[in-house]
């Protein structure tokens, strides 16, 4: 049984992600902004038989990445997603300063956070790995326009994710980055390629299968290296 955290469980990609785990036994922290209104993440937590417990935390905010890793008490993480995200509407060339700052303290200063709170659980897990999930629209390779701050946020992560991997090998800490597929979520859409649960399913493989030689890559959910 592995202890395993996941940012932004409440909905989508996370929420699935929270029931992949729990379902396979492992011990779930599952995380967002308000456990409270979360109602699917709740019944979850109802019916995991303890596995799997909700807890606030905003990515975005200092003292709640604080207190969101003083919930688990010291105990070992092998498993930490980051995937909190947004990706608010006008990001286009009228956007707003505030937009910018607002999607880059979620998407690129947050997992940055999350990982410095929570590096003491994960250095005591002996191995662990970090999974962060990011987009094709981060990639060099993305020829289309919009999205500036959602594109330069996982751009950022990308590379700063990279730049960590090789500071915190020698501690066991494996670190990948995933493009989760073209997900029927709220932002893909119903007509989107593949569902929550199949991404899901694909990104806990792929964190399972970081390795030494892999840590600091860049993967779709299918495990294929994703071109930045």
């Amino acid at each position: 049984m592995a202890n395993v955290v996941i940012t932004g469980a409440s909905r989508g990609i996370g929420l699935e992600l929270a029931r992949h785990y729990a379902a396979a036994g492992d011990r779930v922290f599952a995380f967002c902004r308000d456990p409270a209104g979360a109602e699917a993440l709740a019944t979850l937590a109802t019916s995991s038989s303890g596995r799997l417990t909700a807890h606030a935390m905003d990515v975005a905010d200092d003292a709640s990445v604080q207190g969101g890793a003083a919930a688990l008490d010291g105990a070992a993480v092998d498993v930490l997603i980051n995937n909190a995200g947004i990706n608010p509407p006008g990001q286009g060339l009228a956007m707003t300063t505030e937009v910018f700052r607002e999607v880059n303290e979620v998407m690129l200063i947050g997992p940055f956070r999350v990982l410095q709170a929570f590096l003491p659980n994960l250095e005591r897990a002996g191995t662990a790995r970090v999974m962060n999930v990011t987009s094709q629209i981060g990639a060099s390779t993305w020829r289309h326009g919009g999205y500036y701050a959602y594109a330069a946020a996982k751009a950022g992560l990308n590379r700063l994710m990279r730049s960590m991997s090789v500071d915190v090998k020698a501690r066991g800490i494996l670190i990948g980055l995933v493009h989760p597929g073209f997900v029927q979520t709220d932002m893909g859409g119903s007509g989107a390629d593949i569902s929550p649960a199949q991404s899901a399913a694909g990104i806990a493989k792929g964190t399972a299968a970081l390795t030494p030689e892999t840590t600091g890559g860049f993967f779709d959910w299918t495990g294929a290296p994703h071109r930045w």
